[in-house]
């Protein structure tokens, strides 16, 4: 049985199976969960989340689906250790981290387009372009305007 150091990433494990390198997998029950120990050559490793740690998938149709998905179609399972009354601890913080990031990504997306519109509109020979003065004269007109129309509201 693989050790805990003796670990294989995500990427590295689906190069080797593009490559036809692995020679097997075993799925191994464990409380909480189940892992993968996946053979390639003369030695077996253990797959490893990102950081590191030994991914442990709390579902066995998700691990399933993803031998399937990265096209290990056979596997052993051994279920001595397996004990479904382990429950794993949960991030609560995983739910709003994952909605960080695709906001994120819908921000850098929407951005990435305004940018290259800018870039678009810079180019055109049509454009206007207004100087420095111009700009900061038109804006000391609006601040005049809105601080008038501030004063208006609240008295």
């Amino acid at each position: 049985m693989a050790h805990a150091h003796d670990t294989i990433d995500h990427q590295t494990l689906l190069h080797l199976v593009e490559a036809g390198a692995v020679r097997g997998a075993d799925v191994i029950g464990q409380p909480g969960g189940w892992n993968i120990i996946v053979k390639y050559g003369m030695v077996e490793r253990t797959l490893a989340a990102r950081r590191g740690a030994i991914r442990l998938f709390s579902r066995f149709d998700t691990l399933v689906k993803y031998l399937k998905s990265i096209g290990i179609a056979q596997c052993n399972v051994n279920i001595s250790n397996y004990d479904e009354t382990v429950k794993r601890v949960s991030r609560p913080d995983t739910k709003q981290r994952l909605a960080d990031t695709k906001e994120a990504v819908a921000y850098d997306k929407w951005f990435r387009e305004q940018v290259q519109i800018g870039l678009k509109e810079a180019d055109d020979p049509n454009t206007v372009w207004v100087s420095q003065d111009e700009m900061k004269a038109t804006s000391a007109d609006r601040r005049k305007k809105w601080l008038a129309q501030a004063d208006r509201q609240a008295a």
